[in-house]
C-alpha cells in the first residue's frame, strides 16, 4: 500500500510534464486549455490583425501590424479598411490552425498567435507581403521574424499596398536595436535610447526595410 502511495504523485507528474512538453498549457484568462496548435473557427475580423473565435476568443496575430480603426469613431488610419477587408478574405467563416509562441497573451488579455489556413497559408506572412501590415517584432515572440521581414521587403520592393506612393518627408529617426522600434530624433522615448542601443536612420524606408517598427506615440496615426 505504501509502495502505490508513492508511486502515485510520481504518476501524476509525470502526466503532468508530459502535458506540458506535448504544448498543453491552460489559458488563463478563458479558463479554455491552450494548446502548441489549434484548429478554431473564425466568426468576426476586427482589423488587419485581429480576429475574434466562435468560443468569443480574440485573437491578434503575432509578428505584424495593420493599420488602426476606431470602431467607436468609425474611422480608421490610411489602409485600414482596406487590410481589413483583405482578412476578411482570408480567414472570415474558415476554420483556422492557430499556432503560439513564447508569450501567449498581450496586456489586453487577447491570445497571440500565428494563424494558418488548411491549405497551409501563412495568414500573418501573407498579410504582409501583400502590402496589407507592416512587421511588428516584439520579444520573445520571435520565431518567425525573418520570414516576415523577408515579405515586407518583397512587398517594398514591389510596392504593394502601403507602400504604394509612398512619400518621405526629410527628418532624423532614431531607431532602438532592442525593442526595434523606430523614433523621430525629438521623440521623448527616442532620446531616451542608450548609445549601444541606438542606430540612426535618415529615411523610415529605411528603418522598416531593416525590420524596426514606428513609435505609437510621435507617429500615431501617419502614413
Amino acid at each position: 500500500m505504501r509502495k502505490c502511495l508513492f508511486y502515485l504523485p510520481v504518476f501524476f507528474l509525470t502526466v503532468f510534464f508530459s502535458a506540458f512538453l506535448s504544448g498543453f498549457f491552460p489559458d488563463f484568462l478563458s479558463g479554455r486549455p491552450l494548446f502548441a496548435h489549434e484548429r478554431c473557427y473564425v466568426k468576426w475580423v476586427n482589423d488587419g490583425d485581429t480576429i475574434v473565435l466562435a468560443d468569443g476568443r480574440h485573437i491578434r496575430y503575432i509578428g505584424i501590424n495593420a493599420p488602426e480603426i476606431d470602431h467607436e469613431n468609425k474611422k480608421a488610419e490610411f489602409f485600414g479598411y482596406t487590410a481589413k477587408k483583405y482578412n476578411k478574405r482570408l480567414v472570415l467563416s474558415k476554420t483556422v490552425r492557430l499556432e503560439f509562441d513564447k508569450e501567449t497573451h498581450d496586456r489586453y488579455g487577447r491570445i497571440l498567435a500565428y494563424v494558418f489556413l488548411n491549405n497551409g497559408v501563412f495568414v500573418n506572412k501573407v498579410m504582409i507581403e501583400k502590402g496589407y501590415a507592416y512587421c511588428l517584432s516584439r520579444r520573445p515572440n520571435n520565431k518567425y521574424d525573418q520570414v516576415l521581414l523577408q515579405s515586407q521587403r518583397d512587398a517594398m520592393s514591389a510596392k504593394r499596398g502601403i507602400w504604394r506612393n509612398w512619400k518621405e518627408k526629410k527628418a532624423r529617426y532614431w531607431g532602438n536595436r532592442r525593442s526595434k522600434r523606430f523614433h523621430y530624433s525629438i521623440c521623448a522615448f527616442g532620446k531616451k535610447i542608450t548609445r549601444e542601443n541606438k542606430i540612426v536612420f535618415l529615411r523610415k524606408w529605411d528603418a522598416f526595410w531593416a525590420g524596426y517598427a514606428p513609435c505609437k506615440k510621435c507617429m500615431a496615426g501617419e502614413k
